[in-house]
């Protein structure tokens, strides 16, 4: 009996996020103008010169194909869409998270780190972003305490809580607890892979630190924006930043 093991096979991919390879480009026939496979050979002195104008339509100007547009086709800064040969950087990544389970997600995040903030602010008791109108406090008495004494700690924590839990979770695997509930990952644009430190790190600040240091509302609604009008990778300021996108594991 032999005794001999089979070979072993391919090992597993640590990521199954990752982009998987793609067909090759089939070749082209060859230019328009050259004979058939396997067909007469062409007359002395070569082929017969093109037609007027050229094969694209073109006009009096020699017969030369149109410029390409652009990036690659279609306006697109990451060359996607394949047009004219550019391959697209979300080919064999699964598909781009829908809006309504990223803001989902968001909000579960923000609920994980902002209970225990609160519970801090309530044993410190810190009056940090409350306006004691029967005090008659204006918006700078307002701002100055904000920013001294407690207030100040207190942002600092808040700053150190937000941007961190962001930023290790999605360097640990891409899925924040949030993301992790709803099947959604951060996922680096060129190759489908967990987003590294930096790349983390810098999503996480863009994210979070002008909403806690001066535009609480503004900022939020600004990354809100930028994702539902962006085309096609639905990247907030913070994505662009990292050059991530937010992808479905469903």
């Amino acid at each position: 009996m032999s005794t001999d093991q089979p070979p072993p096979g391919p090992p597993p991919e640590d990521d199954p996020f990752l982009k998987k390879p793609q067909e090759p480009t089939p070749p082209s026939g060859g230019s328009p103008y050259g004979p058939p496979p396997g067909g007469p050979t062409p007359p002395p002195g070569g082929p017969p010169p093109p037609p007027p104008g050229g094969p694209y339509g073109g006009g009096a100007g020699g017969g030369y194909p149109p410029p390409p547009p652009p990036y690659g086709g279609g306006g697109d800064p990451y060359g996607g869409g394949g047009g004219h040969g550019m391959p697209d950087p979300l080919a064999g990544m699964p598909p781009l998270a829908d809006f309504g389970k990223r803001l989902a997600a968001r909000i579960i995040d923000v609920i994980i780190v902002a209970v225990p903030l609160f519970l801090i602010q309530l044993a410190f008791g810190t009056n940090r972003y409350m306006v004691e109108t029967d005090k008659g406090e204006d918006v700078s008495e307002v701002f100055t305490k904000s920013y001294s004494g407690t207030g100040l700690v207190m942002t600092l924590i808040s700053i150190v809580a937000y941007v961190g839990y962001d930023w290790w979770f999605t360097k640990k695997d891409g899925m924040t607890v949030g993301k992790k509930a709803l099947r959604l990952r951060v996922a680096m644009l060129n190759d489908g892979s967990v987003p590294q430190s930096g790349p983390a790190l810098s999503r996480a600040a863009v994210l979070w630190l002008p909403t806690l240091i001066c535009c609480f509302c503004l900022w939020p609604l600004a990354l809100i924006v930028s994702m539902l009008v962006d085309k096609p990778y639905k990247q907030g300021l913070h994505d662009k930043v990292g050059k991530t996108v937010v992808v479905s594991a469903a």
